[in-house]
C-alpha cells in the first residue's frame, strides 16, 4: 500500500490503510520502547522476534515492512532525532522523559524529518493517539507541544534551503 493511502479519503480502502499504518506505528513505538529499555541490536528489533508469535502471524507484509522502515530509520538517525527533540524541549531534559513519551517522540520526529510524503498533521495525530493509549494522562499534551515545535523547526529549515 502506498503512503498516499494515508489521505483522509472517505473510501474503506483508505480507512484500512490508515488503520494498518496506525498498527505499524504502534509496533515501531513498542520496538523503540523495548530498545530504550534493553539496547538490543537493530537486527533483533527489525526481525520482530520480540513480538508475540500469534500477533506476528496475523500481520500482513506491508504492516511489518512499514514498522521496519520506522524502526530502522529511527535507530539509524537516533543522534539527529534526539538533538532535534532536545532543541524542542522547553525547560526539560531528555533524560527526564518517560520511556513512552521518548519512544513516541523519536518515531514521530523520524517521520517528520524523513517521511515528507506523510502530512505532519497525520504524524502528530497518530503520536497523540498512541500517547492517549499508552502514556500518562498528560503525555499527549506534552508530545503534541514538542512535535509541533519540531514541525516548525523543520519547516523553517526547509524554507531556508
Amino acid at each position: 500500500m502506498s503512503q498516499a493511502g494515508e489521505s483522509s479519503c472517505g473510501d474503506s480502502s483508505a480507512r484500512g490503510a490508515k488503520g494498518s499504518r496506525r498498527k505499524s506505528r504502534i509496533m515501531a513505538f513498542q520496538a523503540l520502547y523495548f530498545w530504550e529499555s534493553n539496547r538490543v541490536p537493530l537486527e533483533e528489533l527489525v526481525s520482530l522476534s520480540w513480538v508475540d508469535e500469534d500477533k506476528l502471524s496475523k500481520m500482513d507484509d506491508s504492516l511489518s515492512a512499514f514498522s521496519r522502515i520506522i524502526i530502522t530509520g529511527t535507530i539509524e538517525n537516533i543522534k539527529a532525532i534526539d538533538n532535534l527533540i532536545i532543541n524542542s524541549l522547553k525547560n526539560w531534559d531528555i533524560s527526564r522523559l518517560n520511556r513512552v513519551d521518548l519512544a513516541v517522540l523519536r518515531i514521530s520526529a523520524y517521520a517528520l524529518m524523513f517521511q515528507k510524503e506523510i502530512s505532519p498533521s497525520i504524524i502528530i495525530d497518530e503520536a497523540i493517539g498512541i500517547c492517549r493509549e499508552y502514556g500518562t494522562d498528560d503525555s499527549f499534551k506534552f508530545v503534541n507541544g514538542v512535535l509541533d515545535s519540531i514541525r516548525k523547526t523543520l519547516l523553517a529549515q526547509d524554507t531556508d534551503t
